[in-house]
């Protein structure tokens, strides 16, 4: 495991839902009415957090059109925001990385766009979504893509998570991992993850000559 609060990383790559953005009442609201619909038992879908909705469609019901399903979901999605909000450091974690912060996020690129507005986030410079890749997490593709757009060497690069799936995407791609309890139990995420916080609330990111710093706050 990387001691990540001694390394200074080149680029910050955060996940959106669960590690910036709480939108967990539109997420669960439009999945139970999508199962309920298609009578896919909501017990099928475990934890399938960080993964895109292709992947999840693919998993649970592949007896179903994968892309209709997805544009179904993705539409229920969007047309509900209630309750979506910046989580706990947020905002002060995207602004203290600046220029060296990108957001990586399992949505799609329109469906992130109205989750990071709703929540009041700054969108970074880079945003990539399902619409820039082919594989999702935990393939690495998402954050080998994120690194690349930046310029920033994926093993200089530091993870931001709060889901297994997420995780392991950015530890294959070479990167330090930082994961937060917001969504996901402790256990789950250890095993891929370099530091376990309880928030963003308990991180304060500081620029430094050559890149960014990762500090534990003191609260």
């Amino acid at each position: 495991m990387r001691d990540i609060t001694t390394e200074i990383f080149e680029a910050v790559l955060f996940d959106n839902d669960g590690t910036l953005t709480d939108s967990r009442g539109p997420v669960e609201r439009s999945w139970r009415a999508w199962a309920a619909e298609h009578d896919v038992p909501f017990e099928r879908f475990g934890h399938f957090h960080g993964v895109t909705s292709r992947g999840i469609v693919e998993r649970v019901a592949p007896h179903l059109d994968a892309d209709a399903a997805t544009a179904d979901i993705d539409r229920r999605e969007m047309e509900d925001v209630e309750g979506i909000v910046a989580l706990p450091g947020a905002v002060d974690a995207l602004a203290a990385v600046g220029e060296r912060g990108a957001i990586v996020t399992s949505a799609g690129r329109e469906l992130a766009r109205v989750r990071i507005r709703a929540a009041g986030l700054i969108q970074t410079s880079v945003v990539v979504t399902a619409d820039d890749i082919s594989a999702g997490k935990p393939d690495p593709e998402p954050y080998l893509t994120g690194a690349r757009l930046l310029g920033a060497d994926p093993a200089r690069c530091l993870v931001v998570e709060d889901a297994p799936a997420g995780l392991q995407a950015g530890r294959t791609a070479g990167a330090a991992t930082l994961a937060l309890l917001t969504t996901t139990e402790q256990d789950a995420l250890e095993p891929d993850a370099d530091l376990v916080a309880e928030s963003l609330a308990d991180i304060r990111f500081e620029q430094v000559d050559g890149g960014v710093r990762v500090h534990l706050q003191v609260r």
